[in-house]
């Protein structure tokens, strides 16, 4: 199973940039992150517009597709652990997260996603989301191998 986070924005170094890479970087499976980014100076919902169809642009064919969102499900890591263990188990080829910008995830965006995430009732970075991501997807990882890291 390959795993894509599709984000609107751009690393530039920096700390969140380290967390992302250190938590990516031990995962069992082989993560891909697609940073896109509109450059024309869009405004509210024609930006929303643009943005998914360049984060949709940015994921392969046939993809699970997770919106992460405010309005999503929260998930205990277990859970998320599980659901994860089960697209892996069904062999699904791609699970691809999308990280919407500043104004949040189109309609459009939340209506082809399979699944909405929620990472807490918190609204958070964009940029930071990567990294909160990005471990839980380590933690995920680590409840499936019974590796210690998860200590609940």
């Amino acid at each position: 199973m390959r795993l894509v986070i599709a984000s609107v924005g751009r690393f530039r170094g920096g700390p969140l940039q380290a967390i992302y890479s250190d938590y990516a970087g031990r995962l069992p499976w082989p993560i891909d992150l697609k940073e896109v980014e509109e450059k024309k100076p869009l405004k509210g919902e024609k930006r929303k517009v643009r943005e998914a169809a360049l984060l949709m642009d940015a994921v392969p064919d046939g993809a699970i597709l997770i919106a992460l969102d405010e309005k999503g499900k929260s998930m205990t890591s277990p859970e998320f652990a599980t659901m994860l263990g089960h697209y892996a188990d069904d062999g699904v080829p791609t699970v691809a997260f999308l990280i919407g910008g500043a104004d949040g995830h189109s309609q459009e965006t939340l209506t082809k996603a399979d699944r909405l995430l929620s990472l807490g009732p918190m609204t958070w970075p964009h940029l930071m989301v990567r990294g909160l991501l990005a471990e839980q997807l380590y933690r995920a990882s680590s409840i499936l191998a019974n590796h210690p890291y998860h200590r609940a």
